[in-house]
């Protein structure tokens, strides 16, 4: 899309036609197309189909009709909306009233805080997102380079949110070099002097954070979704910790070491935001809760432990030994068709070993492949109620 078809897309003359894609059973169908085409050029006829189709899938992640127009990559990169609630929420208690939104992108994160009450100056590098951002913020959103404009807008008083782009010619990357902007702006921007919230992937490594800054890493629904660098008022110098959103659970690291122990009864899979954060210490702590070996990001207990939404806690039904033909006899013997295979610790492909078992029939299971003080075993085991439900999205 170019900049003077994404200025027709959010014009008056163009909503019509994203209507009657709207309406369309499946918008990325031959027949749509034929239907647009009636009385658009091919491009436009493209970009209206493409808005109907996104529109679908981003009602699961940031909410049905939240963002009025989008591209494929800036809906894949978007913040889910509970997520940027969360961070405008603490935003606006920390007693920002004013931020700078360096690299808004679509605009979701600036519309969440829009929504928490505060006034927004966007910036966005491309100029053909930035037409789609202003008309979904609703206001003007400054085309520029972070670094060259961040000077003249990050005046007294205001608060800044940056999410650096994490993407290369090879894709994704978790490497602080391969940031835009560069990680030596980004980490200017942690000064103190101001509220200041950086958001980078929730792999980022812990040896790069600055020691100065809080850091929380986010999962949502089971899902790590971010580590998010604070700042400024409200901010606590060197705490780590993991917030799980819906419920906004909130489990600093302690430094507390796991103890060791044999496999009991119960097994708990952490949260992966808590083991981003180094919280699985604070967690074993909290719960009476061992290791099975070091470094290894299970749990153990011999009674039920209730680690609320801080992981999935599962009954161990047995022990297996980690032997494919012994495995294999199991499967068999109990009419195992439907087999959930999880594994920490151990190289192995889930889907290669699910294959190798060979599943059928009626009955289903949960196994989990562990290292363990006596070597790798295979954990039968049973999920217990109580998690949040996982979101597909």
């Amino acid at each position: 899309m170019d900049v003077e078809v994404a200025r027709w897309l959010v014009s008056a003359e163009a909503e019509p036609w994203l209507a009657l894609a709207g309406d369309q059973a499946d918008p990325s169908s031959l027949a749509a197309a034929a239907v647009l085409r009636r009385g658009l050029d091919a491009d436009k006829a493209a970009v209206v189909l493409d808005q109907a189709v996104l529109q679908r899938r981003a009602a699961v992640k940031v909410g049905a009709g939240r963002l009025r127009f989008l591209t494929t990559l800036g809906l894949e990169q978007a913040t889910r909306w509970d997520v940027a609630a969360w961070r405008a929420a603490r935003m606006t208690e920390a007693g920002a009233t004013r931020v700078v939104d360096l690299g808004c992108g679509l605009g979701l994160d600036a519309l969440a805080m829009q929504e928490a009450g505060m006034q927004v100056v966007a910036v966005e590098r491309d100029p053909v997102v930035a037409v789609l951002a202003r008309a979904n913020l609703r206001v003007e959103v400054m085309v520029g380079d972070a670094e060259a404009v961040a000077p003249d807008l990050l005046t007294p008083g205001k608060a800044v949110y940056c999410d650096p782009a994490r993407r290369t010619a090879r894709g994704r990357s978790w490497d602080v070099a391969d940031l835009s902007p560069s990680w030596d702006f980004v980490t200017g921007l942690l000064d103190g002097s101001r509220t200041a919230c950086i958001k980078l992937g929730p792999g980022v490594p812990h040896r790069v954070l600055p020691n100065s800054a809080e850091v929380t890493w986010v999962s949502h629904s089971g899902d790590a979704v971010e580590a998010t660098i604070w700042a400024g008022p409200g901010a606590s110098q060197g705490r780590r910790s993991a917030v799980l959103l819906p419920s906004g659970a909130d489990l600093a690291a302690d430094g507390s070491a796991v103890p060791i122990g044999e496999v009991g009864h119960w097994l708990v899979e952490p949260d992966p935001a808590v083991i981003r954060a180094g919280a699985l210490g604070a967690l074993a702590a909290r719960h009476n809760l061992r290791g099975l070996v070091d470094g290894i990001a299970y749990l153990t207990s011999d009674s039920r432990p209730d680690v609320g939404p801080y992981g999935d806690v599962f009954e161990v039904a047995d022990q297996l030994p980690y032997d494919l033909r012994a495995l294999r006899a199991w499967v068999r013997d109990a009419g195992i068709g439907t087999l959930e295979i999880k594994k920490r610790g151990v190289d192995i492909d889930p889907a290669v070993l699910r294959k190798q078992l060979k599943p059928s029939g009626k009955g289903s299971a949960t196994l989990v492949v562990t290292p363990t003080g006596t070597g790798v075993r295979v954990l039968v085991v049973r999920r217990s109620p109580g998690r949040h439900t996982k979101a597909m999205v």
